[in-house]
């Protein structure tokens, strides 16, 4: 059996630094209980697909980039929106939002199934990058009833 996905959703300023985007990502992971080897991807909006620090962060980790349109994003429900962020990037979430939809993708269980383990988390003063981290669900997750 496949283990179900973990995703780190990441949102990014311009410029961000890829050691300020592993740190955040494994201390996230950290906080959610979960090895850096268990991560199955990272993920974050089109916009800042080509962004040098994510770019270069999910390299190092020997993971996936997933991006999703704005739009797409936007239709996520999320427990810590942010208007910063519609602003930014035309969604209220990045993170949350990009972990969710990333982990629901990956997950070989019904769609809209994942749940976020971490919610949104910044890289401390001066942030230039939020994470969170979400798992996927796979089908023995799922509750069935046996008849007898």
């Amino acid at each position: 059996m496949n283990a179900a996905p973990i995703v780190a959703g990441v949102g990014a300023r311009r410029g961000v630094a890829a050691a300020e985007v592993l740190t955040l990502v494994r201390d996230t992971l950290a906080a959610a209980g979960t090895a850096p080897e268990a991560l199955t991807a990272l993920a974050t909006v089109d916009t800042k697909a080509a962004e040098p620090g994510l770019t270069e962060a999910a390299a190092r980790l020997g993971v996936p980039l997933l991006a999703y349109p704005a739009e797409v994003l936007a239709a996520v429900p999320v427990p810590h929106p942010s208007a910063a962020a519609l602003a930014a990037t035309g969604t209220p979430s990045v993170a949350e939002a990009a972990a969710l939809t990333g982990a629901d993708a990956l997950t070989t269980g019904a769609p809209g199934t994942a749940r976020l383990l971490v919610g949104k988390r910044t890289s401390g003063p001066g942030a230039r990058a939020t994470c969170a981290v979400a798992h996927g669900r796979t089908p023995h997750h799922l509750c069935t009833k046996e008849t007898s």
